[in-house]
Parts: C-alpha cells; sequence; structure tokens
C-alpha cells in the first residue's frame, strides 16, 4: 500500500474519518481462532472503528470515539503518515450506517455470535 504524508486532515461537512479497523484473523478471549473470512458470507459482519476526524457539521460523533459500522460501509483504506511520524490506514464511514457508538474501545471487534 502506498504511504501518503500528510500535515493535517480536515474531513469535510458531516464526514467521519476512522482508523483502528481490524481486518485479520483474530482470537478470542477463550482462545479460539477466527479466520479472515471477509469473502465469505460468514465474514460479513458489522466493524469497530475509531473516529479520528469529523466534519464540522458532524453533531453525533465525536473525536475519539469508537463507532460500529455496518459491513462494507466504509472506503477502502488509506495509509497516510503525519509529520510527527505516526502512521495510521484511514476510511471514510458511510454516516447513515452508523449502528453503535461508545467512548471505550470495545472487548470484541464483532456484533453477535458465532455458531
Amino acid at each position: 500500500m502506498f504511504t501518503t504524508k500528510i500535515k493535517a486532515l480536515h474531513p469535510l461537512k458531516n464526514s467521519v474519518i476512522v482508523k483502528d479497523m481490524h481486518f485479520g484473523n483474530r482470537l478470542t478471549s477463550t482462545g479460539l481462532y477466527i479466520p479472515d473470512d471477509n469473502a465469505k458470507s460468514r465474514g460479513i459482519r458489522s466493524r469497530w472503528g475509531k473516529v479520528y476526524a469529523i466534519g464540522p457539521l458532524q453533531e453525533d460523533i465525536e473525536v475519539g470515539q469508537w463507532i460500529c459500522i455496518a459491513h462494507g460501509r466504509w472506503t477502502r483504506g488509506i495509509e497516510v503518515e503525519f509529520s510527527e511520524g505516526e502512521k495510521a490506514t484511514l476510511r471514510r464511514v458511510d454516516n447513515n450506517d452508523i449502528l453503535l457508538v461508545t467512548d471505550e474501545q470495545p472487548d470484541d471487534d464483532h456484533l453477535g455470535d458465532y455458531d
């Protein structure tokens, strides 16, 4: 993935930009290994992301909160490097598909049970 160097990021209107979305294999707290199966129907699930930036018209979400987004309702990630050396993969989220919001990082990055 190509890394873009930027000084600052300012989303437009009511846009929400997230980072820290998990897409790889997972290990549950009980030790079960769940493979990355995003391309299969059983991999279709909501995902959590940390709000990195919001547009000036966004009234429902604050920077630093965690939001749960309906499956596939985010853009492809763009890897950025800030002037301080921090790297992050950022994605824009569809506002209509934000399902939940919390101030603390969720213990798990999915909703529902696995059969």
